[in-house]
């Protein structure tokens, strides 16, 4: 194990990542002072940090992004995809650029001190990525004070005690604590996000939120669906209180197998109704366990906005947008359940669909923000499943 102490503080440094193995990455932090742990890991997307930041599938986790223009959009009230950040800090390349955008309201680096989020610059992003991708996704902790002073032994231990995402149920703690309806749509230029007005006899769908993105709602309302968002912990009979047409199960943080103690039997008894149902990212692993099948943690995990998704029933690829850590083992699904994509990257289960009932997900993420827009039609395809039914 590394000596803590091994890389000396350079002069003026008020950043710091440290590793539980004793590694050291200096740099000159920025947003707010503190400190926080988390696993470190990688996002390779060229656009979004807002959304990166705000979405809370991210909770607990440090994010390296390997783009090296951070900042360079600004902030604005808009490309967010919960109220408040939900990574514990970003790790980026050089200091943070000024706005050159004309919806820029402000500084990326103000607008993550405001929120209390910490951020560390000047870091060899690409030596960081390395690493990650050949021993896999550490637990770290990220630093900034602006004093430059720093208990390094104290940091490290911390970093090290951490128990890490696996066995970690997060999607409780970042849920909505209680019920509401969503009717905002897709983002118009020069007009927002619009309020829609869909009729009383629209598809009803209530949603998990397991952590879900407001992305994904704008999708489902845009698609033609009246939503409701419910908690996590929300029971089967609380669900059909609502009187849904369709059920959506959302993305999310942590470790699957321990969201599923409790996900896993409003699934069930959901699949049974024979209605229909999607999932995106972790509500796609929920799936997966509710059918049987096993959930494995991966290497580094895929995330980034560029990240190549083969469709198996015509071999179609579409690039998609990607944040997990975990995966469906597709050698565990049951012989009602098949594997309808996959990712050209490692191989990895990235979609599930079952043939006896209405019920379909997919690991990426098909609303993107940010990322391309190849997989929206699944929003419709569900949309259309409602209407069949």
């Amino acid at each position: 194990m590394a000596d803590p102490m091994s890389a000396r503080q350079p002069p003026g440094a008020t950043g710091l990542v440290a590793l539980a193995d004793g590694t050291l990455f200096w740099g000159e932090g920025f947003g707010a002072d503190g400190e926080g742990v988390g696993e470190l890991c990688f996002n390779t997307a060229m656009t979004g940090y807002q959304e990166v930041m705000t979405d809370p599938s991210y909770a607990a986790q440090i994010i390296v992004f390997t783009f090296p223009h951070i900042g360079n959009v600004g902030a604005n009230a808009e490309d967010v995809e919960a109220p408040e950040p939900h990574a514990v800090g970003c790790v980026i390349a050089h200091p943070v650029t000024a706005p050159s955008n004309f919806r820029s309201a402000g500084r990326f680096d103000d607008w993550l001190a405001r929120r209390g989020r910490i951020g560390v610059a000047g870091i060899d992003t690409r030596a960081l990525t390395r690493r990650i991708r050949a021993t896999g996704a550490p637990n770290a902790v990220i630093a900034h004070r602006r004093d430059g002073v720093f208990d390094v032994e104290s940091l490290v231990e911390r970093a090290r005690a951490w128990s890490g995402l696996e066995g970690l149920d997060l999607a409780g703690e970042v849920t909505t604590r209680q019920s509401y309806h969503w009717d905002e749509g897709p983002w118009l230029p020069g007009h927002g996000y619009p309020q829609l007005h869909l009729p009383a006899d629209a598809p009803h769908v209530v949603a998990i939120d397991y952590g879900i993105k407001r992305a994904i709602l704008r999708q489902l309302s845009g698609a033609g669906a009246r939503v409701t968002v419910v908690p996590a912990t929300t029971t089967f009979d609380e669900v059909m209180a609502h009187a849904p047409d369709g059920l959506f199960l959302s993305n999310g943080p942590g470790d699957p197998a321990a969201t599923g103690a409790y996900a896993v039997p409003l699934i069930q008894a959901w699949l049974e109704t024979r209605k229909p149902l999607f999932g995106i990212c972790l509500g796609h692993q929920m799936l997966g366990i509710a059918l049987g099948a096993k959930t494995i943690k991966m290497h580094q995990g895929h995330r980034g906005a560029n990240h190549p998704v083969r469709r198996l029933a015509d071999g179609k690829v579409e690039i998609t947008s990607m944040n997990h850590g975990f995966a469906v083992d597709a050698a565990t699904l049951p012989p009602t359940a098949r594997e309808t994509h996959i990712s050209l990257f490692d191989g990895s289960n990235c979609g599930l669909e079952l043939t006896d009932r209405p019920a379909f997900s997919v690991q990426h993420h098909p609303e993107a923000s940010p990322g391309p827009q190849d997989s929206f039609h699944l929003f419709q395809r569900f949309v259309s499943l409602l209407d069949a039914s």
